[in-house]
């Protein structure tokens, strides 16, 4: 069973960065593919950026293209959301997701607080 902890969030500023990181045990990272989404408080849970994979593709939802970048490192076990340009409708509880063969795994999430 694979097994996924994020951390990296925290209280921001409008406008600042933050880096969230999801480190992955249990499993060969290598074959997952990998989506971070966020919930905010009274709202259902979105995708916000995922990659394959295979080649490392990637995609974003529209809210945060531009200011969002995802990567992976699969020698750490461990993917990435850059978060740059963030903005108080960016405050959400963000968790990593894990998918492969139809099987998917969470983390515990982290929470991320853009506010002045």
């Amino acid at each position: 069973q694979l097994q996924l902890v994020e951390s990296g969030g925290g209280l921001v500023q409008p406008g600042g960065s933050l880096r969230l990181s999801c480190a992955a045990s249990g499993y060969t990272f290598d074959y997952y593919a990998i989506t971070w989404f966020r919930q905010a408080p009274g709202k259902e849970r979105e995708g916000v950026s995922g990659i394959s994979s295979s080649d490392g593709t990637s995609n974003y939802a529209d809210s945060v293209k531009g200011r969002f970048t995802i990567s992976r490192d699969n020698a750490k076990n461990t993917a990435y959301l850059q978060m740059n340009s963030l903005k108080p409708e960016d405050t959400a509880v963000y968790y990593c997701n894990a998918r492969l063969a139809g099987y998917d795994y969470w983390g515990q999430g982290t929470q991320v607080t853009v506010s002045s």
